[in-house]
């Protein structure tokens, strides 16, 4: 199945136009969840919409939209109404201006976009809006309507594509100001940077994030597979602490000494990994054991009886498309 596009319409620069979708380029829905259920019974919990004054269950046919101007007084604003202040960048981003990538603070940052043509006809204006694009060493400002709100997003050409990336408005980034006011000013010595600079030589390297590991998504998926095996759980050992430091100088000459014992380790490790060719990352659709049938206490019963090897590792099967959302 194709992933959906979490928005379709068209983009203008100018009297250039092209039909284009949105998707989204991250995905969270790769990550282990769980579900609530009811201990006793095993059974999925189920919320309700209720009125928060007599109990009653609510239809979604008789909720509407409202926005709190005291305790107990909300002033009730319809589909409709909402409709009617709709802009014209729900169907259009239009690209206002072009600035420097540099000039845009991170805190602005909120997600990426990929970008790409809608259907077999407008590649040409795609590609001359992705090019002078390029070619100015810029990127492009418009606004995009998403879930019925606005957004400012910045357009950058990605390989053949477009890459676009929403951002924060001013009033939703806070000032460092309040945070910052009461570090204090402390002066540092040029041996206490010297050494503190010779740990991040050492530590140097490539932004490879075909590298990273979630240790903990590993550690959930063989926790499961463990308990879907029938094999038992080893309580954890306490961590070992590396005792009191006196004091800084003395934290940054141990920091260097254990990078020395680390180092020739870590690096073997990343050159291990390195030699293996790059795989998808996959996700918790695909993880765990292999259970035939169709569930219940045959699944389960099967489930005791699979390979303990099984669960040395967690066990993903081939990835399948998913819905983008």
């Amino acid at each position: 199945m194709a992933p959906r596009a979490n928005w379709k319409g068209f983009l203008r620069l100018s009297l250039v136009t092209c039909p284009v979708a949105l998707y989204p380029a991250t995905s969270d829905t790769e990550k282990v969840s769980f579900n609530q259920i009811n201990r006793k019974t095993g059974h999925r919990i189920k919320y309700l919409k209720v009125d928060a004054e007599t109990g009653d269950e609510v239809t979604s046919e008789d909720i509407v939209k409202g926005y709190k101007v005291d305790t107990d007084t909300y002033i009730e604003v319809t589909k409709d109404e909402l409709d009617e202040i709709a802009l014209d960048s729900t169907h259009t981003i239009e690209i206002d201006e072009f600035v420097p990538k540099t000039d845009i603070d991170n805190r602005y940052l909120i997600r990426p976009y990929y970008l790409v043509p809608d259907g077999k006809v407008g590649h040409d204006a795609y590609a001359v809006i992705r090019e002078t694009i390029r070619s100015m060493d810029k990127v492009a400002i418009g606004r995009v309507v998403l879930t019925n709100r606005e957004h400012i997003i910045a357009l950058e050409p990605l390989e053949s594509g477009l890459m676009g990336t929403l951002l924060r408005y001013p009033y939703e980034v806070r000032s460092e100001t309040e945070y910052f006011d009461d570090i204090q000013d402390v002066k540092l010595t040029k041996d206490m940077l010297d050494l503190a600079r010779h740990i991040v030589e050492k530590k140097s390297g490539a932004f490879e994030p075909e590298l990273f590991e979630d240790h903990y998504e590993t550690a959930l998926i063989d926790l499961i597979n463990k308990k879907r095996s029938g094999m038992p759980i080893a309580a954890k050992a306490a961590p070992k602490t590396g005792g009191n430091v006196i004091n800084l100088m003395d934290a940054l000459k141990k920091s260097i000494a254990n990078e020395k014992d680390v180092a020739p380790a870590a690096k073997v490790a990343k050159e291990s990994k390195a030699k293996k060719p790059k795989k998808r990352v996959e996700g918790q659709r695909e993880m765990l054991l292999p259970i035939s049938g169709k569930g219940g206490k045959d699944a389960a019963a099967k489930a005791k009886d699979a390979p303990k090897k099984a669960a040395d590792k967690p066990v993903r099967a081939p990835a399948r498309a998913k819905k983008a959302g």
